[in-house]
């Protein structure tokens, strides 16, 4: 009988007890409690990051016969310890007060837990530098500290700068009491989503070491491609494992690659249907509205470079939007090279899932009408079909139907970014291999769309220029020249007064 799906459960007992499928991170979990103390994970949502914790709180309890058949169970002695379980999962946080508020309820489900009265003080911090000596007291044990969505507070409220601000020096005074506990602490372990800097939130736990891109911890959340293939594989059977690998794979910290696991148990859920199971579950306005306020160029996502700064750079007064995407899992590491100056970061979109959903999103978002998707869907069967004019009508279509409000708050129109940003997205969106900046010999093109029986070559421009002459005097073609297909140069050139594609040229290659 194939055991079943945990969708949605995130109690390691239940998993265990209930005969759920569960894949074994305990060779982690007592690494990590041989070699060190103080532990800080950032991953995007729905990665397993809370059913790790649980599976640490019931390692560090004492509940030993739980792991009969785990790599843990015979090789650590399960000493019982008090644990100190906060999540700011649930539970909304609007202002200071409020969090103070909910910090003290999450204390008093302790205390109650613990079997552990709950001292009084005057701040959020002094109750709980009190509670954790009077729980050392009490069972002559140090404690365990296991914090989840550690950010979350901040993260809900960070279109709101001053609320947000406010949250997180709150936030970091309650996290500084740990540092100043050291000696009545067996072990913490921090997960999030974002990686805020040390300095603006965890300066005073400056002891905390961060594995969120360590190589050796890689795979603590998420499924590796044996999981699925072992694991799985009842659940599987008769499934293409290349096409799951291409939809819902390659998220990467520095190692081995990773699935999400909400993606593979809704798939196998929804009768191995593939669809954007991890992306529905939350659409990240807030990414959109930076992405447009900050007139990001969406081709340079195809070369982003970090270095480690950008592990510690994000705070509410500095986002960098390729380090948000990067920490909310739709950029991920494809790539790092040692230079003399550091190790620099090459980020790229995951899978085909993220690549589908987030820029239909974009596309939706910076477009905001409501027959983008049969406008774009014509476009991406007139480039199959070879049939340019039907294509230039719907381009043309497609930005005219831009309500006039979506261009006067940030003057989007005044920008060629925007033109190639939107049309770029779209294309995206459909799965068309695109290539942005495409180098050449001689300059960079706009846009290079591959397809099997065509290859399209695409410049945009202010008008007045005159796109379609720079591809030809700059002889974009004789890169593709050795495919054997046809190639198709387009100049598109826009009008900033009517806000549209005001010119398309379009020639094929060869010139006739």
């Amino acid at each position: 009988m194939m055991k079943k799906l945990p969708i949605g459960i995130s109690t390691f007992r239940k998993i265990r007890e209930d005969d759920y499928v569960y894949i074994d991170k305990t060779d982690l979990a007592l690494d990590l409690i041989k070699n060190g103390q103080y532990y800080l994970l950032s991953r995007p949502r729905r990665f397993g990051k809370s059913l790790f914790l649980d599976t640490l709180k019931e390692i560090f309890q004492g509940n030993k016969e739980l792991f009969k058949g785990l790599y843990i169970y015979d090789k650590y002695e399960f000493e019982s310890y008090p644990v100190i379980s906060i999540s700011f999962g649930s539970g909304g946080v609007k202002d200071k007060e409020s969090l103070q508020k909910r910090i003290k309820e999450i204390l008093e489900e302790n205390s109650l837990l613990l079997n552990v009265e709950l001292p009084d003080a005057e701040t959020t911090q002094g109750v709980f530098r009190k509670f954790i000596m009077k729980i050392v007291n009490h069972r002559h044990k140090p404690v365990v500290i296991l914090i989840d969505e550690y950010d979350k507070p901040i993260l809900d409220n960070i279109e709101d700068k001053e609320a947000a601000r406010e949250i997180r020096d709150e936030l970091k005074n309650f996290y500084s009491v740990i540092k100043d506990s050291d000696a009545f602490i067996r072990f913490v372990f921090i997960t999030g989503v974002s990686k805020f800097s040390k300095v603006s939130l965890f300066s005073g736990l400056n002891n905390l070491n961060d594995i969120t891109v360590n190589p050796r911890y890689a795979t603590i959340c998420g499924y590796t491609q044996r999981d699925v293939e072992t694991s799985f594989a009842e659940h599987l059977k008769g499934v293409d494992f290349d096409k799951i690998k291409k939809w819902y794979n390659d998220y990467r910290w520095l190692g081995e690659p990773v699935y999400n696991p909400f993606d593979i148990l809704l798939f196998i859920s929804n009768q191995c249907r593939f669809g954007n199971y991890w992306f529905s579950t939350a659409t990240p306005t807030f990414l959109l509205k930076l992405i447009e306020k900050n007139r990001y160029h969406l081709p340079n996502l195809e070369r982003a470079v970090k270095d480690y700064r950008m592990l510690d750079s994000f705070d509410v007064d500095f986002i960098d939007i390729e380090t948000l995407m990067w920490q909310t899992g739709y950029l991920t590491i494809t790539e790092a090279k040692d230079t003399p100056r550091g190790i620099l970061f090459y980020l790229g979109i995951p899978n085909l899932e993220v690549e589908l959903s987030l820029f239909g999103s974009i596309a939706d978002f910076m477009t905001r009408t409501s027959n983008s998707a049969i406008i774009s869907n014509n476009m991406y069967m007139a480039l199959i079909n070879q049939d340019l004019e039907t294509f230039k009508q719907e381009l043309i279509s497609l930005f005219a139907s831009i309500p006039y409000a979506n261009f006067t708050g940030e003057k989007l129109y005044e920008y060629e970014g925007y033109y190639v940003s939107v049309f770029y997205a779209y294309m995206k969106a459909l799965g068309v291999e695109l290539i942005a900046e495409d180098i050449t010999n001689k300059e960079r093109i706009d846009l290079t769309l591959k397809f099997d029986n065509a290859i399209y070559i695409i410049e945009f421009k202010e008008e007045g220029k005159n796109a379609l002459e720079q591809i030809k005097q700059k002889k974009y073609y004789e890169k593709y020249m050795n495919e054997n297909k046809p190639i198709y140069l387009i100049g598109m050139e826009f009008d900033k007064k009517e806000r549209n594609i005001s010119r398309v040229e379009m020639e094929k290659y060869p010139f006739t």
